[in-house]
């Protein structure tokens, strides 16, 4: 028996099979596609479908096998249970109804769809015209109904078994305070890394090697935040023009991991890299996007929610359905007012942090989840189901708090319990340290944990997410080897991407063979990692930027899935090795001095029975800082004097009496700073300067005057005869004993 002869035999007996299996009712809860053991019970919600199909394939998802009616319909959702079906089935829908766009409903029955609350896809979809419902006429609108069959093209879903046994790892648990986030692509990290197999790398599989956690855990990252790993479509204009969505910021599927990660043929291929990240004692979170869907807007195709409830999932013009409201700039908005989609999403989220046991969550464009038709609100559906919902109160939850529709940008507006991705921070670090002038005062209020957007509602420091770099926008090195982007690779003519970048060249755009430039430019990475990573907040590294990697500047890689984004670790020249151990210095600091990262915000405050503050701003004079002082558009130089001496009573930790002074210099030449006395018979040790990253500081006298040499920053520490003298004393060397990095370049 030939092959092919075997295969038709082995799809007759499958079909033979399911006929024999009748459908019964089943439950309409949960939703999704769910094996109890005997099988399956299938429940999709729809609110205007009038019929819905099973429709059943062949393992790989070509040919389709069967279809069964849904019998059930009960509280807006379709329902049955198959007996015949196990985990491995691969299904999708057929949903019928009527296709009236003018009123918001586009059923078409003859175009497969995925299921919302499906836990794996089968395949890639492959673009063509039978994936719209509709034909254009010509006023290139869609009026025509389109009955060619998409399942040829289409995505499949397929039943999982959830059984993974976990092992003794544990969530870490990271306290806010404590964490220090690396953003990071599961492609662009693997994929060139010499420790991981070639056949792992770019996959779920590759991150769940050792070295990958081991080196995170070098560096003293706490927390690794993926970019989009739910499932996602490669839009038809990149593949069109050779090019692919790269990031993945265009979901498909909120409860499939992409399957261009997986290895192997398993969902819980995740789990086994969650489970290795826990082991090493990194948390793992996850940049998910409910904002908006691969469906586009009305010239979209229809792929899942536009053909199953087009009126609910999405954000509708009140007064023509037909078109979409689009916050988002990517053609629809998900409707997070109507309570289905908002249990859908609610029910996502949970399923991450409890099924597969992510730590928290980064939501791309949160102020649409937070807007409701009248507008943003504090108090809208979704961030209260956040609020009350004993699981997702009690992980991590980070916004990006803004979007481009009405009353979009609300940093600081999001409720306790939330952290923010703070852009004044990116802007303000980034032009203090390029020269521009004014910018003191705003600094302040940055390295101290924006306190002004923040210090409210009993929220903490930790609220701010500081970074200044992020996978949108340049790199570090970038962001001081170009004045300007550079980003014709995508097709765009180089319009795409911002302009406004606050980047500086330091003399010449980009690589330079100028000895003077490339140590300024070493200098600015290093002014930028040390403001940032000893700033109070919460750090945000961005993978490559301890070591330099390049994006040869282009600020918007959306699209670029190759070696402009990969990192390139046997490429790693020996200013990126030095950039990395000062990268772990830098982090080795920020935790042995819980100074650095204490839970209440700097204010100024007086502790009346020592007389000091927990901050006190200091001009080059080593004296306070005056109105006038402030208000100098040429001043570029101050310092910040953190007192160990006045934390609040009943909150000392173990390093929190260490008292610390960071003086940061944006002028082009030396300023001479004078060390201020703090108490009798103690004198000023030297920790860190950016201008001699590897040089063994000294000791200085209350009094002298410290050459801070053009654009650096310089951090001192108390030397006085305690507990946290003798940290000190002990010196870095014992805070930087952790594992060898696993790669040398």
């Amino acid at each position: 028996m030939d092959q092919k002869t075997q295969s038709d035999d082995a799809l007759t007996r499958a079909a033979s099979s399911l006929r024999r299996s009748r459908i019964t009712e089943g439950k309409p809860f949960p939703l999704g596609a769910t094996w109890d053991g005997l099988g399956v019970n299938f429940a999709l919600f729809s609110a205007h479908a009038t019929k819905v199909e099973l429709c059943l394939f062949d393992d790989d998802g070509e040919t389709e096998i069967e279809r069964i009616e849904l019998p059930e319909y009960t509280d807006e959702v379709w329902h049955g249970y198959l007996p015949a079906a196990r985990p491995g089935t691969v299904y999708g829908y057929r949903v019928h109804g009527p296709y009236e766009p003018d009123t918001g409903h586009r059923f078409n029955p003859n175009k497969l769809l995925l299921d919302p609350y499906a836990k794996q896809l089968v395949g890639q979809l492959r673009w063509g015209p039978e994936l719209f419902g509709y034909q254009l006429d010509h006023a290139d609108k869609d009026l025509s109904y389109d009955e060619r069959d998409s399942a040829p093209l289409m995505q499949k879903c397929r039943v999982i078994d959830p059984a993974f046994t976990w092992g003794a790892a544990r969530k870490p648990e990271v306290p806010w305070e404590r964490a220090i986030v690396y953003e990071m692509h599961v492609k662009g990290f693997t994929q060139r890394h010499p420790l991981v197999p070639e056949a792992d790398r770019g996959t779920f599989s590759g991150l769940a090697h050792s070295e990958i956690p081991s080196y995170l855990r070098s560096l003293g990252i706490t927390s690794a935040e993926l970019l989009p790993i739910h499932a996602f479509v490669d839009d038809s204009y990149l593949v069109d023009k050779g090019l692919r969505n790269y990031w993945g910021y265009n979901s498909i599927g909120f409860f499939a991991p992409e399957p261009r990660y997986l290895k192997t043929p398993f969902a819980n291929e995740f789990k086994e890299m969650v489970n290795q990240f826990h082991a090493h004692g990194i948390e793992v979170i996850l940049d998910v996007v409910y904002n908006h869907t691969a469906e586009g807007n009305e010239l979209g195709p229809t792929l899942s929610f536009k053909g199953i409830d087009n009126a609910s999932y999405y954000r509708l013009l009140p007064d023509q359905k037909r078109y979409y409201i689009n916050d988002t700039g990517t053609g629809n908005t998900v409707n997070l007012s109507h309570p289905r989609v908002l249990q859908l999403v609610a029910d996502s989220l949970r399923y991450w942090a409890t099924e597969m046991r992510v730590d928290g969550f980064r939501f791309d464009l949160a102020t649409i989840l937070a807007r409701e038709p009248y507008g943003f609100d504090e108090g809208g559906g979704f961030l209260d189901a956040c609020r009350q919902d004993p699981v997702l109160s009690s992980v991590k939850l980070i916004a990006e708090p803004w979007d481009i529709g009405p009353g979009g940008y609300q940093v600081g507006q999001f409720p306790p319990g939330w952290a923010e991705w703070n852009d004044k921070f990116r802007d303000t670090v980034r032009a203090f340290w390029k020269g521009d002038e004014g910018t003191l005062a705003e600094l302040a209020k940055r390295v101290s944990g924006s306190g002004d957007l923040f210090n409210k509602r009993g929220r903490r420091p930790w609220s701010s997410v500081n970074f200044v770099t992020a996978h949108d926008g340049f790199n570090l090195n970038d962001l001081v080897s170009y004045n300007d982007k550079h980003n014709e690779a995508n097709g765009e003519d180089n319009r795409d991407g911002h302009s406004n970048n606050h980047s500086w060249n330091c003399g010449a755009e980009g690589p330079t063979d100028d000895p003077d430039i490339n140590a300024l430019r070493e200098r600015q990475k290093r002014n930028l990692l040390a403001t940032m990573l000893l700033s109070h907040g919460t750090p945000m590294l961005l993978a490559g930027d301890e070591f330099g990697h390049t994006q040869n500047g282009n600020n918007n890689a959306y699209a670029q899935d190759n070696e402009t984004t990969w990192l390139d670790w046997m490429g790693i020249t020996a200013n990126g090795r030095n950039l990395r151990e000062f990268t772990r210095k830098l982090i080795a600091t920020r935790k042995a001095f819980p100074i650095l990262y204490r839970s209440r915000f700097l204010v100024g405050s007086h502790n009346e029975e020592l007389d000091v503050k927990d901050v006190t701003w200091l001009s080059p004079s080593g004296k306070e800082m005056t109105d006038e002082q402030w208000q100098d558009g040429n001043a570029k130089c101050f310092g910040m004097l953190l007192d160990g001496r006045a934390q609040e009573t009943g909150i000392k930790r173990r390093g929190s009496d260490a008292t610390m002074l960071l003086v940061y210099n944006a002028h082009y030449d030396v300023v001479n700073f004078t060390l201020p006395p703090v108490t009798d018979g103690s004198r000023w040790l030297g920790l860190i300067d950016t201008n001699q990253p590897d040089t063994q500081m000294p000791t200085f006298e209350f009094g002298h005057a410290y050459e801070a040499t053009g654009r650096s920053l310089a951090v001192f520490g108390l030397a006085t005869e305690n507990t946290a003298t003798r940290r000190l004393r002990q010196g870095l060397g014992a805070l930087l004993d952790v594992a060898e990095t696993p790669l040398s370049g």
